[in-house]
């Protein structure tokens, strides 16, 4: 399929949408009030950040995105690289040098009184705005305070969770929890009643110098596996396991991981300081340093063109 041609540099300044096959601004991006996208969240999605004027880990940002697409059937009159293209045009028209970037399929409408989602045209949107961030880096030094909510994850059974997806309120719910508690951020546990991630992010603890996150049930993050991959790059033992909520709250040091913020500290458990002083721990101190190094590496930038 032909794309369009994107708008000049910085001329959609502070964010730029794609949708119905054109740029426009984020204000004019519209979804139908019918599409299943809506109506049922029958939708997949995925985020990857842009700073100092790269895409970081673009790539294996489309190839999960394309992965859940054929996961939930869906598909788009777009392959890997006009979707690349148009990211890069969103970036550009919106002139961030440091942005949050989206790519959403939705089931879309299905024809008048029909119930097969087969028959539903698939849809494709897209959006660059300013970044995001979990928790400022002002915020970071200090550490957040995690509220371990006993709401239980939807089960993988029931919803694959490495199909990033928008059924979140089990998450919503937990927020609500650690808000009410006045606790910064949430997460949930599985049916076994393990920690099992946040809204947005995974988890990771650090015992006697070892990394664990949860292995089942969670979204297999690109930030996760970019933590993993530092671990090993740094001589860091990791495992993903099983992590309790015990294990957790007696943990040397605890992180979270995300698109929006990268290695986040985590300083207190339901108001509990973890051991050792507020902010990064020394191994979550290092990953957070090696994680901002890494996109200066030219294996996972890929520039945005500001001159178009």
């Amino acid at each position: 399929m032909t794309l369009p041609t994107p708008p000049a540099a910085s001329s959609l300044d502070g964010g730029c949408a794609f949708a119905d096959g054109a740029y426009v601004p984020l204000s004019e991006a519209k979804v139908s009030l019918f599409d299943w996208g809506f109506t049922r969240s029958d939708v997949t999605y995925d985020v990857v950040g842009v700073w100092q004027g790269a895409f970081f880990r673009l790539d294996a940002h489309i190839e999960r995105f394309f992965a859940s697409m054929q996961a939930l059937r869906m598909q788009i009159t777009y392959d890997k690289a006009q979707v690349r293209a148009i990211l890069h045009g969103c970036v550009r028209a919106a002139g961030l040098q440091s942005a949050y970037v989206g790519m959403v399929c939705t089931r879309g409408v299905a024809p008048k009184g029909v119930r097969d989602p087969r028959l539903a045209e698939n849809r494709f949107y897209a959006y660059a705005l300013p970044y995001v961030w979990i928790a400022s880096p002002e915020k970071q030094k200090q550490g957040l305070d995690l509220h371990i909510s006993q709401r239980v994850r939807i089960a993988p059974e029931s919803v694959d969770p490495t199909v990033k997806n928008y059924h979140w309120l089990d998450l919503v719910q937990s927020l609500f929890d650690a808000y009410d508690g006045g606790h910064d951020t949430s997460c949930v546990v599985d049916g076994a009643g393990h920690i099992a991630e946040g809204p947005g992010f995974n988890l990771f603890m650090v015992k006697d110098g070892v990394v664990s996150t949860p292995a089942r049930g969670v979204l297999m993050g690109i930030s996760r596996q970019t933590a993993l991959e530092l671990c090993q790059r740094l001589g860091i033992t990791a495992h993903a396991q099983p992590v309790t909520q015990q294990a957790l709250r007696t943990a040397d040091e605890v992180f979270i991981t995300s698109t929006a913020g990268g290695v986040m500290p985590i300083s207190k458990i339901d108001g509990v300081a973890l051991t050792g002083l507020p902010g990064p721990g020394p191994v979550t101190q290092r990953l957070q340093e090696a994680y901002w190094a890494m996109h200066d590496e030219a294996a996972y930038r890929d520039p945005v063109d500001y001159s178009h």
